[in-house]
C-alpha cells in the first residue's frame, strides 16, 4: 500500500461523495480525508456542485484546504469522457447554470432507460424509475440501479441476467447519454475561472494514437492539464502520462478518484508523488500551497 505523500502537504483532486456516486456523504468525506493526511482535497462529484456547501463548512471545522472542484461528462468522437475542473470561481452563476443543466441530462438519460425497459421487460412497471432513485440514494439512477430494482422486482433472477438480457450494451435498456462535445464542457470550466484537467487518461481503454489526439484536442479546446497520477494505474502508465505530460508542457493533476471506504488502491491521499520534471496543476490556484 501506498503511503500518503511523504511531503509538507498531502494533494488530492479527485474524489466522491454522496451527491454523485460516492458511498460517503460530503461532511464524512471531509473527516476521511483528514484521517489519511490529506491537507487540501477537491471534492469532484459527478455532473453536481450539491455537495460543495456541505464539504466546505466541515473543511472549515477541520482546517483542510478544499478547493472547487468537479468531474464533467462529455463526448470526443463517440467516446464518453471526464474532464475535471479545478478552482473555479466561487458561485459563478454561469457555471452553476450549466451544470444545472448535466443534471438534467441525466435525468431525461434516467427516464428513457426506465422508458425502455417498461416497453421491453415483461411485468416492469413505470414505478422502475422511483425504485431505481431510491437505490441511487435519491441521485440519478445509472444502469446498475435499474438492473437491482429488476432483481428486487423479481423480473431477473441478478443484476448479471439484468445487463445480459436488458441494459448491456446493444440491449433495449443501453440509452446513451445526452453529454455535451468536449469542447464545450471545457469551456465552461475556464469561462469559470478554473483549470480544465483531463480525467484518468488511460481508463478509457484508448490506443496511444488516439489517445494523443485526445490531448491534442483537449488542449484546442483550452484544457491545461492532465491526471498523472490516479489510483490502481500500472508504472507503465504513470511513465506514459508523464511524458505526454513534459511534451505538450501541461499541468499535472493527481487524485485518489475515491468513492467507497476499503479499497487499499483508491483510498484518499494514498496516491504517488507526481514523478520529477512536471509542473503540479496546484502552483495555478488562485491560492496555492505555500
Amino acid at each position: 500500500m501506498t503511503i500518503p505523500q511523504a511531503s509538507r502537504y498531502c494533494i488530492d483532486l479527485h474524489c466522491h461523495s454522496t451527491a454523485s456516486d460516492g458511498a460517503l456523504s460530503p461532511v464524512d468525506l471531509v473527516a476521511r480525508a483528514v484521517e489519511q493526511g490529506v491537507t487540501h482535497l477537491a471534492l469532484t462529484d459527478h455532473d453536481t456542485l450539491d455537495g460543495t456547501g456541505e464539504a466546505r463548512e466541515a473543511a472549515l471545522q477541520q482546517n483542510l484546504v478544499l478547493i472547487n472542484g468537479i468531474e464533467l461528462s462529455c463526448v470526443w468522437r463517440k467516446h464518453t469522457i471526464h474532464v475535471v475542473g479545478l478552482d473555479m470561481r466561487e458561485g459563478d452563476a454561469g457555471f452553476a447554470a450549466k451544470v444545472a443543466n448535466q443534471q438534467a441530462n441525466r435525468w431525461k438519460r434516467a427516464a428513457a432507460i426506465a422508458d425502455k425497459l417498461v416497453r421491453h421487460v415483461a411485468g416492469c412497471e413505470r414505478s422502475v424509475l422511483d425504485q431505481a432513485t431510491t437505490l441511487a440514494g435519491g441521485d440519478v439512477p445509472g444502469r446498475p440501479h435499474f438492473a437491482r430494482a429488476l432483481v428486487e422486482a423479481g423480473l431477473v433472477k441478478d443484476q448479471a441476467q439484468a445487463f445480459r438480457k436488458y441494459l448491456g450494451s446493444g440491449k433495449p435498456g443501453d440509452v446513451k447519454a445526452f453529454w455535451p462535445e468536449l469542447e464545450e464542457v471545457v469551456q465552461w470550466i475556464t469561462g469559470a475561472g478554473g483549470i480544465a484537467v483531463l480525467a484518468h487518461p488511460r481508463k478509457y481503454k484508448l490506443t496511444a494514437t488516439r489517445l494523443r489526439a485526445l490531448v491534442a484536442d483537449f488542449m484546442d479546446a483550452g484544457g491545461e492539464a492532465i491526471e498523472v497520477v490516479t489510483s490502481g494505474q500500472s508504472s507503465g502508465d504513470l511513465g506514459f502520462l508523464a511524458e505526454l505530460c513534459r511534451r505538450h508542457s501541461l499541468l499535472a493533476s493527481q487524485g485518489s478518484d475515491f468513492h467507497f471506504p476499503g479499497a487499499s488502491w483508491c483510498e484518499l491521499g494514498r496516491i504517488p508523488p507526481l514523478p520529477d520534471g512536471l509542473v503540479p496543476v496546484w502552483e495555478r490556484f488562485r491560492s496555492p500551497p505555500q
